[in-house]
């Protein structure tokens, strides 16, 4: 099934891969049940929806595409919904904010069993993708400096320095320095391991403890969020949450591909400038979404650290099966993850360094034309400032055509950007945002 021998590969060395890849994303399971209670879902929802949507689409990806990538809730995304999406737009729920995830989910569904996914792709101008991963990484990083109060709010400038002596920036920066030595220092699982260490100085030094245990039965306390599209489409509409389900859409497909190409190429598995099995490949981000969002969790990406895998030595999708049946076994301790996560100086350090990571994306931007750098400057600029993905897409989508048109390259602009720019701008103007 897994064509070993025609990859040059071996079981042992899959199932080493496949350990590698979930040490290094396996903090996933901690920060996104944190996040996304702070849009007031339950905390084992989430935490139970995380590793569903993780295991159905690192499954699909392994058995149907047989490539050594894992999927699971993006970062980004899970900001997105808790900050940006619920509680906007008069006051949205966060079962009606699934109900945009299930939508997007449906439509990326669509879109990877039809050639539109490519022309979406090659429509959308690259210094634009660089400049929304780069704007993502800044506002998670922000996140992760406020919720320790390393960064706090300020009547006269809006944000300052907080109390850099209270114990929660104190161990915050200690888990930052550990991580980053971690990681500067080539560790596999370095965020894994610098959350582990973190938390035993918390646990040493009073802030943390166990009173629930570390294992337990998995449950999801609501039930499931979303499983009638029509219904899902009428909170939608109802809602007004278009530009909500296109963000949502715009960036997981984005993100996807091009990890997916990333991790490919590192590999050796591109034939050419193709990525073979890419539909099959795609339908297993697609299917995660939908199946996400109706467990409870925000949309679902294909994870970079997977590249971590395939320098182990992974090829062939033995290593994702490896990396769902750890994500299966994670699922029994959910009181172990529940007492670290109401600690966000555990966390915290996660997001910075992910924010850190995204930011790579800002040297692709070619700041040396002005037509091509704005729109990716504006994007990178407002979506931590004003705690907004979809407000920092939709102004780069504004302003790219604009200054295109200004200096005469209008033809340049693909047709469904003018369509985007028109959207958006009449979203902003009339629509909750």
């Amino acid at each position: 099934m897994f064509k070993l021998n025609e990859n040059g590969t071996t079981v042992k060395t899959e199932l080493l891969a496949g350990l590698t890849t979930f040490l290094t994303m396996v903090y996933i399971v901690v920060v996104n049940p944190v996040i996304l209670s702070d849009a007031g879902v339950p905390f084992e929802q989430v935490f139970t929806a995380t590793i569903i949507a993780a295991v159905a689409g690192t499954l699909w990806m392994g058995l149907f595409a047989n490539y050594p990538i894992a999927i699971a809730p993006g970062m980004g995304m899970n900001a997105y919904f808790a900050y940006s999406v619920v509680g906007s737009h008069g006051g949205i729920s966060y079962e009606t904010a699934f109900a945009a995830v299930f939508i997007s989910g449906l439509l990326f569904l669509i879109l990877s069993m039809t050639p539109l996914r490519e022309k979406l792709i090659e429509a959308i101008p690259e210094n634009l993708k660089h400049g929304i991963s780069a704007g993502i990484g800044l506002f998670i990083a922000f996140i992760g400096l406020r919720l320790t109060g390393i960064i706090t709010a300020d009547p006269s400038n809006l944000v300052k320095l907080g109390d850099l002596k209270s114990p929660s920036a104190i161990l915050t920066l200690l888990g930052l320095a550990v991580t980053i030595i971690l990681l500067v220092r080539g560790i596999n699982g370095a965020l894994f391991i610098g959350m582990a260490i973190t938390g035993l100085a918390a646990f040493f030094t009073g802030q943390l403890s166990f009173k629930k245990g570390f294992v337990g039965i998995p449950s999801m306390p609501d039930g499931l969020m979303a499983l009638n599209p029509i219904t899902a489409l009428g909170d939608v509409v109802s809602h007004s949450l278009y530009a909500v389900v296109f963000s949502f859409l715009l960036v997981t497909i984005f993100d996807t591909t091009g990890t997916m190409v990333g991790v490919a190429q590192q590999a050796g598995l591109m034939k050419g400038n193709k990525m073979p099995r890419a539909r099959q490949a795609l339908l297993a981000d697609s299917v995660a979404t939908s199946i996400g969002a109706m467990a409870g969790t925000s949309p679902t990406s294909a994870y970079i650290e997977s590249s971590t895998g395939v320098a182990a030595g992974g090829r062939t999708g033995l290593t994702s099966v490896t990396v769902a049946a750890l994500f299966i076994l994670a699922a029994f301790f959910g009181p172990l993850v529940s007492a670290v996560s109401g600690i966000s100086a555990i966390t915290a350090p996660s997001l910075i360094i992910v924010g850190c990571l995204m930011m790579q994306n800002a040297a692709k931007v070619n700041w040396m034309e002005l037509d091509e750098a704005f729109p990716a400057f504006l994007i990178i600029l407002t979506m931590p400032l004003t705690s907004s993905i979809a407000t920092g897409i939709a102004l780069g989508f504004i302003s790219y055509p604009l200054v295109k048109i200004a200096r005469g390259r209008y033809k340049e602009v693909h047709p469904l950007i003018y369509v985007f720019a028109v959207l958006f701008f009449y979203q902003l103007l009339f629509l909750p945002h």
